[in-house]
């Protein structure tokens, strides 16, 4: 089954990533009608930007995104539902590309940007970025400067939870992109020879930043992280987190989003009060998707602000991790 859904096998020594991925593109645009309809409907989408307190964010209205937004991620709904990811519940139409073996990337066809892919697990393994790390930092870069990776955790974004997935964007289409290269916002927090930790000033949730050119190094700082973090929540799973990888100028930049919930409080009101935004990495790194009209229209800059602010950890909880990292 999975062979027959391989347009072409990644080889480090043969391939240049992005030209197979655009010709993976080009191709399933032509062969896919989903995707073709998707990339159509992505080109009427409206956005607009909006200005808070120290930071502004774009608003895109996407109705074909009603499905990952509104996506019930319950372990009863899981169950229920046959997996969108796994190999032989693919679309016939779709194709991918073998990327290490364990993973395929594919088009995605409700797509948020011109360049939206799903990265997937051949099997169907639980979504956990630990046993991952490296090949996350990979992929970013063999993708190359005009991609940026990410992932969103079991509870705190991804549709799912229950298999393992990045996503890739066109590069700098996600704010935060922009914001991290701002040397006003920068502020160093820990740096070492090989790795620096920042975070970013008045950008209304908590960010921590990872800046390296050594892959090991970075991935043994993103696990003393999320050593500390689960010590200091006193828990054994992963801690809830989005994460943003780009690779540029030899530099693995990891920008990563430390959650306290999945949706706020106004995802689940009735009525003309309910706000249908679910924020994962996209959402959390400045570009908030939004499938309902009326929520485009009437998101206003002080709701913005309470709903990063009530799914972020809180401030004063990420200093303490960041400080028992040291120990």
């Amino acid at each position: 089954m999975l062979n027959e859904k391989i347009q072409a096998t990644y080889d480090p020594q043969q391939h240049f990533l992005p030209a197979l991925v655009s010709e993976l593109h080009e191709r399933q645009q032509k062969t896919w009608p989903q995707l073709a309809d998707g990339i159509s409907a992505l080109s009427a989408a409206q956005v607009r930007a909006v200005e808070c307190d120290g930071f502004s964010v774009q608003l895109q209205w996407n109705p074909q995104r009603i499905g990952s937004t509104a996506a019930r991620v319950d372990e009863s709904s899981i169950r229920e539902r046959k997996c969108f990811l796994c190999v032989e519940n693919l679309p016939a139409a779709q194709l991918g590309i073998l990327y290490q073996k364990d993973f395929v990337i594919l088009c995605n066809p409700a797509p948020i940007f011109p360049t939206h892919l799903t990265i997937s697990h051949v099997k169907h393994v639980h979504q956990a970025i630990d046993p991952a790390l490296e090949l996350f930092l990979d992929i970013a870069r063999d993708l190359g400067p005009k991609c940026s990776v990410f992932y969103n955790g079991p509870k705190c974004g991804a549709s799912a939870p229950d298999h393992l997935h990045f996503q890739a964007s066109t590069k700098n289409a996600i704010p935060v992109e922009i914001d991290v290269t701002d040397a006003r916002r920068r502020h160093v927090l820990q740096k070492s020879a090989e790795v620096a930790l920042l975070s970013l000033k008045r950008y209304g949730r908590s960010t921590l930043v990872f800046e390296s050119t050594n892959r090991d190094e970075l991935s043994a700082t993103l696990r003393k992280l999320f050593s500390a973090w689960k010590n200091n929540l006193r828990i054994s799973e992963e801690p809830m987190l989005n994460m943003i990888c780009s690779y540029r100028e030899l530099v693995w930049r990891v920008v990563l989003f430390p959650r306290a919930k999945h949706r706020p409080a106004v995802f689940f009101k009735e009525g003309d009060e309910r706000v249908l935004v679910s924020p994962a990495a996209v959402d959390m790194g400045g570009f908030v998707v939004t499938p309902v009209e009326r929520d485009f229209r009437g998101l206003t800059p002080g709701l913005i602000q309470e709903i990063f602010q009530e799914v972020s950890l809180e401030s004063n909880r990420v200093e303490e991790i960041v400080k028992m990292m040291k120990s």
